[in-house]
């Protein structure tokens, strides 16, 4: 579904951000993107939804080659894609409601279908009752909220969350890491780029570790490799 082939990505100055870099992410899996802050993992999930394109390698997502996809492809691709990001990315003078209706309207979706999702997507992430309320007007943990519920309101085939905890206390963490398994139990794939190692050991998911732009760890690799020793 998503699959990384021999990647390299290098910035105009010279500087490798990913060398070498090779996975597959399946149908439905759940995996944690870890390593420290310049390690690559949000030029890895950039690579993805076609922010950026690789150096040298193949990046394919869902049967799109992202490497060689002609511009106007690209919103096809990113419509199969909900991403999160660390700092949320709220439009402030927007209720909730229109935040979300908003993803809806910019890949011009229907206008009888935008209400009847967007309470949907609300009340999957708990904030039916918040639907009026502005950004402001909400804790840390539900302006999250709100964003997942952006991001999944055109049921992607997968997740992508930039540090979705990194601005959250230990209490709000907890309600959206159990989020983003209840979404992925419900069939969409996650990959989640984070920091928070005590979440990641704590937890059954792969675990895919980036260290100067490679990957020096992969636990299904991993575990594979010592099942056939």
């Amino acid at each position: 579904m998503i699959k990384f082939t021999r990647v390299f990505k290098a910035y105009p100055k010279g500087d490798l951000a990913l060398k070498d870099v090779s996975f597959h992410l399946r149908k439905g899996e759940f995996a944690f993107l870890t390593g420290h802050s310049g390690a690559g993992k949000s030029t890895v999930l950039s690579l993805i939804h076609a922010e950026r394109k690789p150096t040298e390698g193949e990046v394919r997502v869902s049967g799109f080659n992202t490497t060689s996809m002609p511009r106007r492809e690209i919103p096809k691709l990113r419509r199969r894609l909900g991403i999160v990001f660390q700092d949320f990315r709220l439009l402030e003078d927007r209720t909730a409601e229109e935040n979300v209706a908003f993803a809806l309207e910019a890949t011009g979706a229907r206008s009888n279908t935008i209400g009847p999702k967007v309470v949907r997507v609300l009340t999957q992430v708990g904030l039916a009752g918040k639907a009026k309320a502005f950004p402001k007007e909400l804790s840390g943990g539900e302006r999250q909220r709100v964003a997942i519920a952006r991001a999944l309101v055109n049921d992607p085939f997968v997740l992508l969350a930039d540090e979705p905890t990194g601005n959250l206390d230990q209490r709000a963490t907890r309600g959206i890491f159990k989020l983003l398994e209840d979404v992925n139990a419900s069939g969409t794939a996650v990959l989640m780029a984070t920091h928070n190692l005590d979440l990641v050991k704590n937890s059954p998911y792969r675990s895919i570790e980036l260290e100067h732009g490679e990957i020096v760890f992969d636990s299904v690799v991993d575990a594979d490799q010592e099942a056939a020793r």
